[in-house]
């Protein structure tokens, strides 16, 4: 500011403005861009008493909302009940049973067939049909494991492997691999055993005919009854040893290509009745009743 003559002028310094609201300055710059401290207006930015838009959702547990069901295998199997699975409970238009069918389990022969030695196949059982609260399902596939594939190829020796289409007589069209090593014949001091070509197709040709031939003559259950004890891969040694003789042969996949329309009755033609699963009756062995009256009238006593 000027000392005149006449009135004298105040310098407007930022707090002396806001203060006095002098009315002798023009525009003044905001204090914030000449290194003040900027003061907020009343009234806006009123967001930031309120918190985020729309405020905290109210977290809901998923599993609250779902069901859990039993897996029931099919009666070719020693252990029907595979474990449990889980889906969205019935809501409108959603129903939990279309959730369900269609579902494919994995799961090890061993634990079907409660035996450890068939730990090294993994069978396919896919969801046909939910009755209550339990889901019947049918075969669906096999395979093996990958550690007990890795284990049969060795040196010295040929790999033979096949695969056909078949159709069984229920109309499932399948697709079967088998797999087949060549073996040392008796006595033989050579270190290798090799097959010649010849030999392998001769060999090959032969397990196509026994695939088709156990397959085309019987309905899936039939089939699978076969795959469980490997009576097909014993089938293909005893008929190629005069060609050369083979260890290790197994039908090491199946694939189910095409199925049938879905039919309720041959369904239940394989699982049975499950209305009735509580529990078998056991006799109860001489001599306990006496003990057991004994121990009830301590009790009332």
């Amino acid at each position: 500011g000027t000392d005149f003559e006449g009135p004298r002028f105040h310098s407007c310094k930022p707090s002396f403005f806001l203060l006095r609201g002098c009315v002798c300055c023009c525009v003044s710059p905001a204090p914030a861009a000449r290194g003040g401290v900027g003061i907020m207006a009343v009234g806006k930015n009123k967001r930031i008493s309120k918190g985020k838009k729309g405020g905290k959702k109210k977290v809901v547990d998923p599993f609250s909302k779902k069901d859990w069901y039993d897996v029931k295998a099919p009666s070719m199997f020693n252990q029907r009940s595979v474990g449990k699975t889980l889906v969205t409970r019935t809501q409108g238009t959603k129903i939990a049973a279309d959730g369900l069918k269609g579902r494919v389990f994995e799961c090890s022969l061993a634990d079907l067939q409660q035996d450890e030695d068939q730990a090294s196949r993994k069978i396919k059982l896919r969801a046909e049909d939910v009755q209550g609260k339990n889901v019947l399902t049918n075969f669906w596939g096999m395979d093996f494991t990958t550690d007990k594939l890795r284990s049969l190829v060795r040196k010295w020796q040929s790999l033979i492997e096949a695969h056909v289409d078949v159709k069984t007589t229920d109309n499932y069209t399948l697709r079967m691999f088998c797999i087949a090593f060549t073996k040392k014949r008796p006595n033989q001091i050579k270190r290798t055993c090799y097959a010649q070509t010849s030999q392998i197709r001769q060999i090959r040709k032969k397990m196509r005919e026994i695939m088709v031939k156990e397959a085309q003559s019987c309905d899936l259950k039939d089939l699978v009854q076969k795959f469980i004890p490997e009576v097909i891969g014993k089938e293909i040694e005893k008929a190629t040893a005069g060609i050369y003789p083979l260890q290790n042969t197994y039908i090491r996949k199946v694939k189910i290509l095409k199925a049938p329309k879905f039919d309720l009755g041959k369904l239940m033609e394989v699982h049975g009745d499950y209305s009735e699963e509580v529990g078998a009756k056991i006799d109860r062995p001489v001599g306990d009743e006496g003990e057991h009256e004994a121990e009830t009238e301590v009790v009332g006593a």
